[in-house]
């Protein structure tokens, strides 16, 4: 059985990253007690497309690189600042021994996924990933999760499951693709379609162990 798996607010806390690369971002840059907070409010979760934020925290704070330079080093620095939970580390190996193939599909520049893929030490516990910057599609386009499938050793037409935080990449994406879904509600979004609703991924991962894997599924 396959299980592809988003990568930010999903198998990491990309929010409590960002907070700490705003919280070093402002004081390195002496840019003052609120730029933070203003920092982490435009970034909206991840919703606002990077290029854009740069842009704004530029103009905000007046500063001389280009929104494309920040950016960059913002890629080169975020995955020092990522964890993964032990527990979820032992769930996908868990999983792994269970039967299960596990993968990643995830939207996001190349170097910068990856970078928090293999630091936070996923990539020695997935059968492969698929990134969005790499590929040249984003979720929820399907192709996406061919991509993941594969580099996973299976094919979307075996099924699977789909886990995830955000309500249309991960769980229309994956309904679309053929994958029943698992969505994760951070009290953030809504979400309608969704086979399972949990909290964090560690239940997500609880459901699918309590399956035998290339069974029938829950």
């Amino acid at each position: 059985m396959l299980v592809l798996f988003d990568l930010d607010n999903t198998l990491i806390n990309r929010l409590d990253a960002f907070e700490r690369w705003a919280a070093e971002f402002a004081a390195d840059r002496g840019l003052g007690a609120t730029a933070a907070s203003w920092l982490v409010e435009t970034d909206a979760d991840g919703s606002v497309p990077m290029d854009v934020f740069f842009g704004l925290v530029r103009e905000r704070f007046g500063l001389a690189e280009p929104a494309e330079e920040l950016w960059r080093s913002y890629r080169a620095r975020l995955p020092y600042l990522v964890s993964c939970p032990g527990e979820v580390l032992d769930g996908l190996d868990r999983l792994r021994a269970a039967g299960w193939a596990a993968g990643i599909v995830t939207n996001g520049m190349a170097d910068n996924q990856t970078g928090k893929i293999r630091r936070t030490g996923l990539a020695e516990r997935v059968d492969g990933w698929a990134i969005s910057g790499a590929e040249g599609v984003r979720k929820p386009d399907v192709r996406l999760f061919e991509i993941g499938a594969r580099r996973c050793g299976r094919s979307l037409a075996g099924g699977g499951w789909m886990v995830g935080d955000d309500p249309e990449k991960d769980v229309v994406g994956g309904r679309a693709a053929g994958l029943r879904t698992i969505w994760i509600d951070r009290g953030v979004a809504v979400a309608d379609g969704a086979d399972h609703v949990v909290t964090d991924v560690v239940a997500a991962m609880g459901l699918l162990m309590g399956m035998k894997a290339g069974g029938p599924g829950l």
